[in-house]
């Protein structure tokens, strides 16, 4: 492959072009950190860029690995992917934390608007949405197997108030909270009369 000339390289990082990762880096001498040329990192003023054909190079040079794009995992590392299968992680765990949604990010390590962006992009729902849809769903196994209240399973499930939990639960459902637990008493009637 020929060399690329340094007006290329630098158009591939104005453009993040992910074809480009792996065939070269580029180190910002303000910050010391070394990225692929897909990294969505702010762009550096072109004066305080270097362009490395080999990630070794840059690190022998002093420069830092970027937490963010992560050159030194490879081509095809998708550093998005990763921090929304992490972010789905936790949600799965911490569903009913009623503050999740806003101290994620910063778990993450991310800002709130980036986070939203990328999750959005990548699972195709909104980190709301995603967690909402988690929190549904414990409340729909908590009304067919338990006698707890609707005001319980409404905290249970994470949700901070009724009136949310009914609008969310009606929204993805179609009914309300007690309109599905009878018709779930009634289906298991009609289960037992089939044996």
């Amino acid at each position: 492959m020929a060399r690329l000339s340094e007006d290329t390289m630098y158009q591939a990082v104005v453009a993040n072009e992910r074809q480009y990762d792996g065939v070269f880096f580029y180190a910002v001498k303000t910050t010391g950190i070394v990225c692929r040329p897909s990294c969505k990192s702010k762009l550096p003023n072109r004066h305080n860029i270097a362009f490395f054909n080999r990630l070794e190079d840059a690190v022998r040079q002093g420069y830092r690995i970027c937490k963010r794009c992560r050159p030194d995992l490879g081509q095809h590392y998708a550093p998005e992917t990763e921090l929304a299968a992490a972010a789905c992680a936790i949600m799965a765990q911490e569903y009913d934390n009623p503050v999740l949604l806003r101290e994620l990010p910063g778990r993450l390590g991310v800002s709130s608007s980036h986070f939203q962006r990328m999750f959005k992009k990548t699972v195709g729902r909104t980190p709301k949405e995603y967690v909402q849809n988690l929190r549904i769903a414990k409340a729909v196994e908590l009304l067919g197997s338990s006698a707890m209240s609707t005001v319980d399973i409404s905290l249970a499930s994470g949700f901070g108030n009724l009136s949310s939990f009914y609008a969310a639960f009606r929204a993805v459902t179609g009914v309300s909270p007690q309109k599905y637990r009878r018709k779930q008493a009634v289906k298991g009637d009609c289960d037992e009369c089939k044996l």
